[in-house]
């Protein structure tokens, strides 16, 4: 059985790794490399495309046919993207619900076949070092990646020719990576992981050889490239200030994109640079034949650019922390990955959000005294590149499913509840959010109406309580037999494999008819709206809370309305006038509080209705009574017991 070698698949860099009598390494290209740029460039319509370190050379002189940072577009849709937020010089196109893709000589390219050549590019080199064929990978995704996402991931590993075995959360892969396995049991880490694209912070337990997500947050639209853009947006507003030509990020004019594609790289050296020095020099000598451009940048103003995007991560440590019920003193680690993380200003961010040790920028290390930890809290844990960590934590994983290190089991959560709309648009949550995956649930549902053939299956994911507030996943409609409502059972179950994509089934119990369907995410929407999910989902509790009762009580109540006056219908002729006034008021009182119900909110008071509702149940027990009675006595009858 050939091995499984470990893929960071990365939005700037990627990374092929392998376990070897135990010991994971990053495997180097034929020059010794081990870091692959995530780069493309395609020459012509029928050329072999360029990978790597000789593709990111000519990016400089071929802008608009060389693809990078495409990572963030896998398993986009064509509304989602946004070229102001991207700093791309090559053609991105894209409309409503089709796919995104990237214009290069004529053809159309998917952002998976792009990522799939940079696989391709890795397993060759793999196969080039380890000296034999290679089929068989786990690719890690940030831990926000939705179905689509990570399905499009899977899409790009079989067209590379390998099979995925596991997709794997990046920070979970970086806690196997940091050796955190070899903790206590009981100890508890937080993983910062900001890359070239995306961002997520996971907080982790082990516990008697086992790792447990308890909690994820994090934004995949959120990065280095982030930091890049706002050093080149000043350095484009210096160069206009200087009498140079005027650039623009969404510029198409071809003699700009060259100028701009040399801005860009000139901004993301002089970024890492500044993690080691606290002034560097930006030179770009003849941008125009009669303009060439130079200026200095401190460290102090790259951080003033860069501020507001690492605070922005903050407030997802806080969630994370939150979701997981732990205080940051409860942490043993705190382990940084992602190139990023590099930068002496996230260190000493999270240094301070989590109560680590004081960081000191001179060295940019930690001072760590023996009793420090036990002391102030949690030890930010820098001993593993944060390049690679990944990468090592993922060839972890293979080694694992692959039969070593029986004693480490790893375990992911889902980010976001997942469930389907009932009657009365609640959603009827079937998976909460943070539970552990690879998952199984579901439940019994029932028809609502009479005579029914089919059942909407709606599968929402979100956190309110109402069908409209959360996100559509999809939609699929299971048939069966007309029948009475209530009658007809349908068994819905979701399952969540391990490498995080829904599958839903739907069966008819009576007859076993069923529908399975795979969900891959129509929704894809921003990261800022996962965000926003979450923090509505507490703002709104309270409103949700009175949401759903008022929506359940007034269903209850619209079953006792109908049910009163069908059997006042039945017997009217034989009810006591005094005791018909004394329904007809109870009914009134009802339909009275339902009448109040706000038209923009569709709600209303739910006490006063259960209220009403609960005098009608007690106005209604003798006629209820009357008519049982009745039943009785005319079964009675037809036996001949009468």
């Amino acid at each position: 059985m050939s091995r499984i070698v470990g893929i960071d698949l990365g939005t700037t860099n990627s990374l092929v790794a392998i376990v070897d009598s135990g010991i994971p390494y990053v495997i180097a290209d034929a020059e010794g490399r081990r870091l692959t740029p995530s780069v493309v460039h395609v020459p012509g319509p029928d050329a072999t495309p360029v990978i790597g370190h000789p593709a990111n050379r000519v990016r400089l002189l071929k802008p608009a046919e060389t693809v990078y940072s495409v990572k963030r577009f896998m398993g986009r849709r064509g509304s989602d993207i946004a070229r102001e937020e991207m700093l791309v010089t090559y053609p991105v196109q894209g409309t409503g619900s089709g796919p995104v893709t990237i214009q290069l000589h004529g053809r159309a390219w998917t952002p998976e076949e792009v990522s799939a050549e940079i696989l391709r590019k890795l397993k060759a080199d793999a196969e080039l070092s380890l000296g034999e064929l290679i089929s068989r990978a786990v690719i890690t995704v940030p831990a926000y990646f939705n179905d689509a996402q990570r399905n499009a991931t899977i899409r790009a590993g079989e067209l590379a020719g390998l099979t995925v075995e596991r997709i794997v959360n990046e920070p979970t892969a970086a806690a196997l990576a940091y050796g955190l396995d070899k903790l206590r049991d009981k100890a508890r880490i937080a993983v910062y992981d900001l890359g070239g694209g995306t961002f997520d912070l996971s907080i982790l337990e082990l516990n008697q050889g086992v790792f447990q997500v308890l909690s994820t947050h994090g934004d995949t639209r959120l990065g280095g490239d982030d930091l890049d853009r706002r050093v080149v947006d000043h350095l484009c507003r210096e160069i206009q200030q200087a009498g140079g030509p005027v650039l623009s990020p969404t510029a198409s004019d071809p003699t700009i994109l060259p100028m701009l594609s040399r801005v860009r790289e000139a901004a993301e050296h002089a970024k890492i640079r500044l993690s080691s020095e606290s002034e560097t020099e930006i030179a770009l000598p003849f941008l125009t034949p009669a303009f060439s451009f130079s200026t200095r940048l401190s460290r102090a103003r790259l951080e003033e650019l860069t501020h507001a995007i690492i605070e922005r991560t903050r407030a997802h440590c806080l969630r994370s922390l939150a979701d997981a019920k732990l205080e940051a003193s409860a942490l043993d680690q705190v382990i940084l990955v992602g190139g990023q993380t590099r930068m002496p200003l996230v260190r000493r961010k999270v240094s301070e959000w989590f109560g680590c040790a004081e960081f000191e920028e001179t060295r940019g290390d930690l001072r760590l005294g023996d009793d420090f930890h036990k002391a102030k809290g949690p030890q930010l844990n820098t001993s593993v590149n944060p390049d690679e960590a990944v990468a090592l934590g993922a060839a972890i994983q293979g080694e694992i499913l692959a039969g070593g290190f029986r004693n480490l089991l790893l375990l992911d959560v889902t980010p976001l509840s997942l469930g389907i709309e009932t009657f009365g648009g609640l959603m009827n949550v079937i998976i909460p959010r943070n539970t552990t995956i690879p998952v199984k649930a579901g439940e019994l549902f029932t028809t609502a109406v009479d005579n029914q053939r089919s059942m909407l299956i709606h599968v929402l994911q979100g956190e309110r309580e109402r069908a409209m507030d959360n996100w559509s996943l999809g939609r699929f409609e299971l048939e069966f037999e007309a029948a009475p409502k209530g009658v007809p059972r349908v068994g819905v179950q979701f399952e969540i494999d391990a490498n995080g994509i829904l599958h839903v089934l739907a069966r008819d119990v009576k007859t076993g008819h069923q529908k399975v369907v795979q969900m891959k995410s129509a929704v894809d929407v921003d990261d800022a709206d996962v965000q926003k999910m979450v923090e509505e989902s507490v703002a709104n509790a309270f409103d949700d809370l009175r949401a759903r009762q008022w929506i359940e009580a007034k269903l209850r109540a619209g079953e006792t309305l109908i049910a009163t006056r069908k059997t006042m219908a039945e017997y009217d002729s034989e009810l006591d006038p005094d005791y018909r006034q004394q329904l007809h008021a109870a009914l009134d009182e009802v339909e009275s509080v339902l009448s109040l119900e706000n038209p923009k909110t569709k709600t209303g008071d739910p006490a006063r209705l259960k209220g009403a509702t609960a005098q009608l149940d007690e106005v209604t027990k003798p006629l209820a009574e009357y008519a049982m009675d009745k039943v009785m006595e005319a079964m009675l009858r037809k036996k001949g017991v009468l």
